[in-house]
């Protein structure tokens, strides 16, 4: 399932983008759902109402509200999802590299033009998404966190701490115990402590009720708890190899 917004003040140029979509599915036999929307601020209040999207088509220009400014909204909530631009001038072209769209395709956006770009788009995803990864809501807007990328969590209070190897910590409020079920569901995650989730891709050694990883983090093991996380990460790596 692609879900993807398309937002044009122009009743007819979203009638079109609608139909190619539609036309788009059938032949490629890919589901998809789409949101219509004829104004920037309509898009952007489904955003704060938690309505995701994986793709956005933008017109560009639009009164009051452009699709510029709209991207640059877009880009609190969501930094990683595809934007595309479509509009009949060419003047805005610099400005879309602002907001990280992808395309800045010129109208009238045809059959054959829309199948080809959303070929590529598609190609792209696909090839993202071979990559596990993790959708987390923060104070500043929803962010996608590639499974391989997160050396270990803790929570502290009501706060969840995502540590990745670039050496950013993210925090959100949410379910630790709900997290920690999805993450050991992958088998690359062991939980050596009620406060900890450790990403085993970084393990380096387990000793003395304690794990090091290869970033030189330091995470306790509980109490009795060493023997099983050991059995655990032996497991895992029987696996990898």
């Amino acid at each position: 399932m692609i879900k993807v917004a398309l937002l044009d003040d122009n009743v007819s140029e979203l009638s079109n983008m609608a139909q190619l979509l539609d036309l788009y599915s059938i032949e490629k036999n890919i589901s998809i759902e789409y949101g219509v929307f004829n104004n920037g601020l309509d898009l952007i209040s489904s955003l704060e109402k938690g309505k995701t999207f994986d793709v956005f088509c933008l017109d560009i220009i639009m009164p009051g509200f452009t699709g510029i400014e709209t991207a640059r909204e877009i880009r609190g909530f969501d930094k990683n999802a595809p934007i595309l631009f479509f509009t009949s001038s060419t003047e805005y072209a610099y400005d879309s590299y602002s907001v990280k769209a992808i395309n800045y395709v010129l109208k009238p956006v045809t059959k054959e033009k829309f199948f080809f770009i959303f070929n590529e788009l598609i190609d792209q995803t696909h090839a993202v998404k071979q990559e596990e990864s993790l959708i987390i809501r923060t104070g500043k807007g929803i962010e996608k966190l590639l499974i391989a990328n997160l050396t270990y969590l803790e929570v502290m209070g009501r706060s969840v701490f995502y540590h990745l190897n670039s050496g950013k910590t993210i925090s959100c409020n949410e379910s630790f115990s709900k997290i920690s079920d999805k993450l050991l569901a992958l088998g690359c995650f062991l939980k050596p402590h009620r406060s900890y989730l450790v990403n085993m891709k970084y393990l380096d050694t387990i000793k003395d009720n304690q794990i090091t990883l290869l970033t030189g983090d330091r995470i306790p093991v509980a109490q009795g708890k060493t023997k099983e996380i050991r059995d655990t990460y032996l497991s895992y790596q029987m696996k990898e190899d």
